[in-house]
């Protein structure tokens, strides 16, 4: 009887096999046979693993694994891989500021999928969708959180797109091309978070080689609090209402194009104003009170060195910077605080930001980045004499002039080398340094950390 069974299980092996090879995906290249344990065990995990991907629509998969060897001279915390999203940096005479740490993560690894849709009264539709796996630095190491970082929808015409989703927002539109992926928002590019919006893009062709560019949006810095410093007691804010934010650019082809940010882009002369206006509530005692926000900047890239065929990155230069003013800014960074004054007359906690970088191919595959920001109070005395108390029932808190964020500034130096087209080696070095205004008598007013970084990435 037992034999019978063996004997049929392996006729109905025999039959399946056909059927079974010709659902089998093929491998364009044989297994990987260089190593132990044999390619031949466990076929098809971290092997022939090669499926179609199908939708109704085209799409197109990718992203990079990253891993970040982090040493910082001070204790940043449980996202000490990054640079503090405050600007603050741990007091010298603090127990984090005694400390040092020394990180490996790869959280800041990411995955994107891209759709190009049908046809809309003669324009594109398009939608992406990216995550990483930086959702909640309390997470244990081997078990992160997913966390949308874009998904959004559009409608492109030849000169005009309608995107609504989140994405970047649109005041402050340079990225800093650092290693970590702060990009420099608490220290003079306020670039992020990215937020809920409804955004519309419009090129004016000026002549063949030059054009405007105008973006005007509806934004939501909050995210449902999610993504507002503001948004707790120590500050005294619970959520703004939709802010509109703008861009008038005018691009040229006229100096050729340079490398954007980590060299991925070929970017042409670019060069105009943004700006965002809003308002937030406060929660005051005697009441609630909206404090505006608002903010207004410059922009500009510039191909020093272009490149020779558009495409190639050997001995090309840019550099790119922005200056700007901003109030009650706090949820993107550009500001550090959000209120000044006192319970009864509440006011915006003003400051302003500027920043400038180089970024130099010297060859194809190798680039090197050096950039200074700073982001700055914009006056000391609002800050000191400040007197605020928020009631939160059954708690209240009051905010006053002590230990005020009067700067914060990043230079940074950065060295990247693509292995291949896949696998690209990078270093960096960061000094982040915080000016503390109004200190307590006896405590230091300056936090600084030296910051060295090491990444491994490939591309997919």
């Amino acid at each position: 009887m037992r034999k019978a069974v063996f004997v049929s299980l392996a006729a109905g092996l025999l039959l399946a096999a056909p059927v079974l090879a010709a659902d089998a995906p093929q491998a364009s290249t044989p297994y990987n046979c260089d190593f132990q344990p044999s390619c031949e065990v466990a076929p098809g995990f971290y092997g022939k693993m090669e499926q179609p991907v199908t939708s109704k629509f085209k799409v197109s998969i990718g992203g990079f694994v990253k891993l970040d060897y982090v040493y910082n001279s001070v204790n940043l915390g449980p996202s000490g891989a990054l640079t503090p999203g405050s600007g603050k940096i741990p007091k010298t005479t603090s127990k984090e500021g005694e400390a040092d740490q020394s990180i490996f993560t790869a959280r800041q690894s990411r995955v994107w999928l891209k759709v190009a849709g049908p046809g809309f009264l003669g324009a594109k539709t398009n939608a992406l969708i990216e995550a990483d796996f930086y959702g909640d630095p309390s997470a244990a190491a081997e078990s992160p959180q997913v966390r949308m970082r874009q998904a959004w929808g559009s409608i492109d015409w030849a000169k005009t797109q309608l995107l609504f989703g989140q994405t970047f927002e649109i005041f402050g539109p340079m990225v800093s091309s650092t290693i970590d992926f702060r990009h420099g928002a608490a220290y003079g590019t306020p670039n992020n978070p990215r937020v809920p919006q409804l955004r519309l893009t419009q090129r004016i062709d000026l002549s063949q080689d030059n054009a405007l560019k105008l973006v005007v949006g509806l934004q939501d810095p909050n995210q449902n609090g999610n993504n507002n410093a503001g948004g707790t007691l120590s500050t005294g804010t619970f959520g703004s209402a939709v802010n509109v934010a703008g861009q008038a650019m005018f691009v040229s082809k006229a100096l050729g194009v340079a490398p954007g940010l980590w060299g991925l882009s070929m970017n042409s002369l670019t060069a105009g104003f943004f700006g965002l206006f809003g308002s937030e509530k406060v929660m005051l005692a005697p009441g609630n009170k909206a404090v505006d926000s608002w903010g207004y900047g410059f922009y500009s890239f510039v191909p020093v060195l272009k490149s020779s065929d558009g495409k190639s990155r050997a001995m090309t230069m840019s550099f790119e910077g922005q200056a700007y003013m901003a109030a009650n800014m706090a949820f993107n960074s550009a500001t550090a605080d959000t209120m000044v004054g006192t319970t009864e007359d509440p006011k915006a906690a003003k400051g302003y930001g500027f920043a400038g970088q180089l970024i130099f191919y010297p060859i194809q595959d190798l680039g090197i980045t050096a950039g200074y920001q700073r982001r700055n109070a914009y006056n000391y005395s609002d800050y000191t004499n400040r007197n605020i108390t928020i009631s939160s029932q059954p708690t209240s808190t009051t905010l006053t002039g002590a230990n005020f964020v009067k700067s914060s500034t990043n230079i940074y130096v950065n060295v990247s080398y693509d292995l291949n087209a896949a696998v690209r080696v990078a270093a960096e070095y960061q000094n982040v340094n915080t000016q503390y205004g109004n200190n307590t008598p006896g405590t230091s007013g300056t936090g600084t950390a030296n910051i060295g970084r090491l990444a491994f990435l490939y591309f997919f």
